[in-house]
């Protein structure tokens, strides 16, 4: 059982793993050589959990508590002795690591840890005494707000000390994979690998102009270009993993040297104020540039995809962690699974197979598994248990009588995104088998019933767009035909393919100062769930034209007068909802509701299929793309009406 942990290195990355363990209630004792590090960790400690108490993340008890839980050393012998998980967090340099792994390894005998981002953990082990107990728990940056962590097992690691760390990271709120076999750069920065090395190639190659490939990446949904990122991270670093990839995965990656003159002249990016570009406050100063796809999202897929094959292939992750790995440790709101399962083994091969014969680098070479035309296979291995967590954490369901209460909690906006929508359709596939309710109250946060579609997601051609926007439909439409009298309980933002869920249940409760409205038309698309005919046949054809055309976000006291609200509450709307939805689970019967929807509701011409059809002809267009992109840049878009 791991109650005390010992954190040696007290930089950044340090004291922000530190403040993670001691905000679940740890004990933490944060050890650095240098006092100056130490004084500046407990500042940056202060201002971090201050700024969860301005978030109201956590009280000022809360704050007051973790500080209490650590303290602080200079040396790692005392700092050790009593922890039951040393983690080493100190430069990610190898002579560094394994003299403080070693020292560490003297002092206790139990779990040891390295924060190492890329070295092999078989690598270090050597210089530490009993390696069984010896592993990787890498924390990715900030650790303080990045989910992911992986767990890294060595050669000679137990794995009794990888399923322990593993539950540990579950414990202090994170989403751990574990790395059974530690290659160079583990999953995620392994995933990530290829296209680094093709990026600093096609910079030496002149194939574009830098600017012009990151407007392109930021015309996709980027919020920075590739160009862009590698000076905030620093061309140094960028250069330094591709050497060490050189020496351990491929020679491939020590042969650009694009960089080089760069680095010699000290412009390594952000850090001194010039590298691919010059750096004013903060910020990086890109000339004016046309978009360039001379490399674009699909070259970048590809590799992706074929990396995670090779993982694969060479037993270092599962796909499932591969995914989630990709998607919590990049911060995107899908990996390489969910990638592939929109393309076809053959796409991934043309594009490689163009990849490898531009640049002549071996690494582009398709993988085993893509060559045997074996990618479905590959991926769709999901086990029972994975299946089951698919839906964990995204939305809770409870039953209280013979009311179902369905919680979105797909963060703070309840986005409508892929996995919500799954979840959402096996939560109604299991209402239907068990049923044990009469009604059904599905419910969002204080903040939000559901902000809208998530316009973040991986989406590879118009058909897949339509796709989408057919399966939410027909599931949205399963609602309106269900022996259930579902009741939408709005607070908060109701927008876009959430009011559409909305306007698919039977009865909408809210409160007056709710935002409810389709901003669709504003970034190019049109409500793609069947709002565009429910919400007409609700309240005609004229507001709803206006509504939709316009935009415009109304006040749930104005969707009351309106006629798209059943009941206003002007407070307790849960308690109130709640009780409604009692009175008619106890006096409805199952069956007039059946009959009584399906009358109602065929009076209602319904066209879904010619919804979903005009979302793929919109995704085809050029005026959804600056639509997305306005909005993530968070400006006016500048449509062409094409």
């Amino acid at each position: 059982m791991i109650k005390q942990v010992a954190v040696i290195g007290a930089g950044v990355m340090g004291h922000s793993i530190a403040e993670v363990f001691a905000l679940n209630g740890y004990d933490v004792n944060l050890e650095d050589f240098y006092p100056e590090v130490i004084e500046k960790a407990k500042a940056g400690l202060n201002n971090s959990l201050d700024k969860l108490v301005a978030s109201k993340k956590i009280d000022n008890a809360g704050k007051k508590s973790a500080l209490d839980h650590i303290k602080f050393f200079n040396s790692i012998q005392e700092a050790v002795k009593n922890a039951d998980l040393s983690i080493e967090v100190v430069p990610e340099v190898y002579d560094i690591k394994v003299k403080v792994l070693k020292e560490i390894s003297e002092n206790t005998d139990r779990i040891i840890a390295s924060n190492t981002s890329n070295i092999r953990i078989t690598e270090m082990a050597g210089e530490v005494k009993n390696p069984e107990r010896f592993l990787g728990m890498h924390f990715f940056n900030p650790p303080i707000l990045m989910k992911l962590v992986e767990v890294i097992k060595g050669e000679k690691t137990s794995m009794e000390y990888v399923n322990e760390l593993y539950e540990l990271s579950k414990k202090i709120g994170k989403i751990p994979i574990k790395v059974l076999k530690d290659q160079a750069g583990f999953v995620v920065n392994r995933i990530s690998a290829p296209e680094m090395l093709l990026l600093c190639n096609a910079y030496g190659n002149k194939v574009a102009k830098p600017e012009a490939i990151d407007n392109y990446f930021k015309s996709q949904g980027l919020p920075m270009g590739p160009y862009q990122l590698f000076d905030y991270v620093g061309l140094d670093t960028v250069v330094d993993s591709l050497k060490y990839y050189g020496k351990e995965l491929s020679p491939d990656y020590g042969k650009c040297h694009a960089f080089d003159s760069l680095i010699e002249a000290k412009k390594l990016g952000a850090k001194t104020g010039e590298g691919i570009y010059k750096w004013e406050n903060g910020k990086a100063v890109i000339p004016p540039s046309e978009e360039s796809d001379k490399i674009n999202l699909m070259d970048m897929f590809a590799l992706e995809i074929n990396e995670a094959t090779r993982l694969i292939e060479d037993g270092v992750a599962t796909p499932d962690d591969i995914e989630a790995g990709v998607k919590y440790g990049l911060n995107r709101p899908f990996g390489p699974i969910t990638v592939a399962n929109g393309l076809s083994n053959d796409e991934v091969l043309e594009t490689l197979d163009r990849l490898q014969k531009q640049y002549g680098l071996e690494v582009f070479q398709p993988s085993n598994t893509l060559k045997a035309h074996k990618l479905r296979e590959a991926f769709n291995k999901k086990s029972e248990e994975i299946k089951k967590e698919e839906t964990t954490g995204i939305l809770d369901y409870k039953i209280d009588g013979k009311v179902g209460i369905i919680t979105l909690m797909n963060g703070k906006n309840n986005l409508m995104s892929f996995e919500l929508l799954k979840a959402l359709d096996h939560q109604l596939n299991l209402i239907e088998e068990k049923n044990n309710v009469n009604v059904v109250i599905i419910r969002g946060n204080d903040r939000a019933f559901s902000a809208g579609a998530d316009l973040s997601q991986f989406i590879s051609n118009p058909f897949m767009f339509m796709k989408i926007a057919s399966t939410g439909e027909h599931i949205f439409d399963r609602i309106t035909g269900m022996n259930k009298i579902f009741i939408a309980e709005l607070k908060g933002y109701v927008l876009g393919g959430g009011f559409e869920l909305a306007l698919a249940c039977d009865i909408r409760t809210s409160v007056p100062d709710s935002v409810i409205g389709f901003p669709e038309t504003s970034l190019g698309l049109i409500p793609g769930y069947g709002g565009s005919q429910r919400l007409p046949n609700l309240i005609g054809i004229s507001r709803a034209m206006d509504m939709i055309l316009s935009s415009e976000r109304i006040t749930g006291q104005k969707a009351y007068e309106y006629g798209i609200l059943t009941r206003l509450y002007t407070e307790n709307i849960e308690e109130n909802t709640m009780k409604l939805a009692k009175e008619l689970s106890e006096k409805i019967s199952p069956a007039s509701v059946y009959v009584a929807k399906r009358l109602i509701y065929s009076t209602a011409k319904i066209n879904l299929d010619e919804e979903a059809l005009s979302m793929g002809m919109l995704y085809a267009g050029n005026d959804l793309k600056e639509g997305v992109r306005a909005f993530l840049e968070k400006r006016k878009p500048d449509y062409k009406g094409n």
